[in-house]
């Protein structure tokens, strides 16, 4: 239920606050003066667009807020502040069309506002009736008056067709790879041999990069060993190990003498030993350099520099076509592995496809079976319960029938049906689609009679089920048939808080809060205000919609007389 609705700066209404009653409240007000503000001041709380130009010229924003009872089944939401009493949506909105949402004084999304307003209101525009002329719409009725179950079963339908969806869409791509498969295959199977014939080795690619870069500097490296060599034992006398071992044996002639000395001795030896070790090493180096020098074969163990270059640019290659480096080239191998299994095994994937397409069908058929077993169970309850409330809004020989058809092209998002509603406005007339032959008022009264019913009967304590708003519901009827309307709404209103915006007297009469709204056009920009009527305000307002003047006898009698009726 609504407690209370704020409006500021929404285009002419400066200033608006509304505290509605449980049950039925009516807002009136001359054609012009702003009444349906107060409906787009609902849709923006229900996550609506706003629309460019709504801010009050000259103001910086635009503010909406509706203080909401809590329901029961909303208590604990993730959406609501722990231990929150009531919920408080809010909208703030911008001159540029930016807007602002917030939930119980918390920043939120429009998507929060969505969820939580469709819990709390539903709004019904004058324009609303037009909807039942798609097939979607009707169907979604149809769908409300099954029950929470079927919104369920029409969940998972959706889930189900988009599997199926899927599923077939990766079908179709199997199918279409198979027809390449054999060229695909002779393309991987050359890679794949020009690959495995060379054998390719980041650790080999390397060792030939080190070996390529010492023979392209073999006389350089012969030249700093050999002097090396020389420089500490050479072939003739002389060199850093002779002039040690010479050292090593003065001192230890004199080592027996001086401690210190011995010391020295043994140090100087071990300096002779290691020197002759270098010398050693730097001989066997260049000896290795001479024999690979001397090799003219293409081994591996001892390969010339043409050897090499011409196996390094064998690996050149193949990384030119088949990656960047190395590791490139052997991913794209295991790649094409991967994908010539896939392709041989083609024929019992696509089989496997096929399969598990049946099944998913097989799931989404049987989901279409049994959402369209319970619209054919409700079609015929629906069109009776539309037809007793028909009557009770005047048009008693309406008659009204509910068919079900089947898609053409099968099981569809919502389902395997087609709807069409049918209704005949008068005794004798034949039946044809509802969008065929229905006036705009007989349009209004179906769609009230279909929301009466899909609402169901009083589930709780008055008030205590969503707020539903009627803007001009009412339109394109007068006389005894606006006074059934209004009958209906106010039995509606046993179990539901309604806000209706009308024209008509016969309607507003039977409201238990009555507000009126008003244009003031002699200041710039006008300014609209709203005004809670009581007593004698209420009779004046009916007398304004009569067309009466205030002085008017008859019609204040008559307006009298109206709230006597109701």
């Amino acid at each position: 239920m609504l407690h209370e609705l704020r409006v500021e700066n929404l285009l002419l209404m400066d200033r608006a606050q509304l505290r509605l009653a449980p049950g039925l409240n009516m807002l009136t007000g001359e054609t012009g003066a702003g009444k349906t503000l107060l409906a787009h001041a609902l849709d923006l709380l229900l996550g609506g667009k706003a629309r460019r130009g709504i801010v009050r010229p000259g103001a910086e924003e635009a503010y909406v807020e509706g203080v909401f009872a809590l329901p029961p089944e909303l208590a604990g939401s993730e959406s609501l502040p722990t231990g929150a009493e009531e919920i408080v949506l809010a909208r703030r909105v911008w001159p540029d069309g930016r807007t602002r949402a917030y939930v119980c004084g918390r920043a939120a999304t429009v998507a929060d506002l969505q969820e939580l307003g469709g819990t709390l209101l539903s709004f019904y525009g004058q324009h609303e009736h037009r909807k039942l002329m798609l097939g979607t719409a009707q169907l979604d009725v149809l769908d409300a008056y099954c029950g929470p179950a079927q919104a369920d079963l029409r969940q998972r339908l959706r889930s189900a067709y988009d599997d199926v969806r899927e599923r077939r869409r990766a079908l179709t791509e199997l199918r279409e790879r198979a027809g390449a498969r054999e060229r695909e295959l002779d393309l991987l199977g050359f890679e794949l041999t020009e690959i495995e014939s060379a054998d390719p080795s980041v650790a080999e690619e390397a060792e030939l990069v080190a070996r390529r870069d010492r023979l392209r500097h073999l006389e350089a490296l012969r030249g700093a060993a050999l002097a090396g060599a020389e420089a500490i034992s050479p072939e003739t006398e002389g060199g850093v190990a002779e002039i040690l071992a010479t050292a090593v044996a003065q001192l230890q002639t004199v080592a027996d003498i001086d401690p210190q000395l011995a010391a020295a001795a043994q140090r100087m030896e071990a300096l002779r030993y290691e020197a002759e070790d270098v010398a050693a090493e730097l001989r066997g180096y260049l000896a290795g350099l001479e024999e690979g020098a001397a090799a003219g074969d293409d081994t591996l163990t001892a390969p010339s520099l043409e050897a090499i270059e011409e196996r390094l640019g064998v690996l050149a290659r193949l990384q030119r076509k088949y990656g960047g480096s190395l590791t490139e080239v052997l991913a794209h191998a295991e790649s094409c592995r991967a994908r010539r299994v896939q392709l041989e095994h083609a024929e019992e994937a696509l089989e496997a496809g096929v399969q598990e397409l049946a099944a998913a069908q097989a799931a989404l058929d049987r989901l279409a079976d049994k959402l369209g077993g319970a619209r054919r169970k409700a079609a015929p309850r629906l069109a009776a319960a539309v037809r007793e409330r028909l009557a009770e809004l005047a048009m008693a020989d309406a008659r009204f029938e509910i068919e079900l058809g089947s898609r053409s092209e099968g099981c569809g998002p919502r389902g395997a049906e087609t709807i069409e509603m049918m209704i005949a406005p008068n005794a004798g007339g034949a039946l044809a689609p509802l969008r065929e032959v229905a006036s705009g008022g007989e349009l209004s009264r179906v769609m009230l009679a279909l929301m009466s019913v899909a609402h169901g009967e009083p589930a709780g304590e008055r008030g205590d089920n969503p707020l539903l708003v009627f803007d001009e519901v009412d339109a394109g009827i007068g006389g005894l048939t606006a006074r059934a309307v209004g009958e209906h709404l106010r039995k509606l209103s046993g179990g539901h808080q309604i806000l209706c915006i009308t024209h008509l007297p016969q309607v507003a009469a039977l409201a238990e809060r009555h507000f009126t709204i008003a244009k003031d056009a002699t200041v710039t920009p006008a300014t609209t205000t709203v005004t809670p009527l009581t007593g004698d305000d209420v009779v004046g307002e009916l007398v304004r919609m009569l067309g009466g003047a205030d002085q008017d006898q008859a019609a204040n009698e008559h307006a009298r007389e109206l709230l006597r009726a109701a």
